[in-house]
């Protein structure tokens, strides 16, 4: 999987490049694309490897993520979510489930 793909995805969520957190997320996922472990554990390895990637914090990572997840939420393509997810998300997910849904949906195709 191209980031260029993963991007497109984030992209049809309603999710824009000018959101820092959106750059975190696209790799993010091309992350866990290719090591299913750091979906096990992404406080502990999925937000560090990411801000070492971009030098910044692991604060930094999930406070933009989430940033993201709350636009996608708010004014995004809810609805698309909703089908990538394959079930009624009745709150607004966390940042490893929101990962975890964009990358389920990518090895699906």
């Amino acid at each position: 999987m191209e980031i260029i793909e993963i991007d497109r995805l984030i992209r049809t969520l309603g999710i824009g490049a000018t959101y820092r957190g959106y750059r975190y997320l696209s790799y993010g996922v091309y992350l866990c694309l290719q090591d299913e472990n750091y979906l096990l554990s992404v406080s502990k390895l999925l937000y560090p490897e990411i801000a070492h990637a971009f030098s910044t914090t692991s604060c930094s990572v999930e406070r933009d993520i989430r940033t993201v997840v709350k636009v996608c939420w708010e004014r995004g393509n809810k609805v698309y979510l909703q089908e990538l997810a394959m079930n009624s998300l009745n709150e607004r997910p966390t940042c490893g489930e929101f990962i975890d849904i964009l990358v389920g949906h990518i090895k699906q195709t």
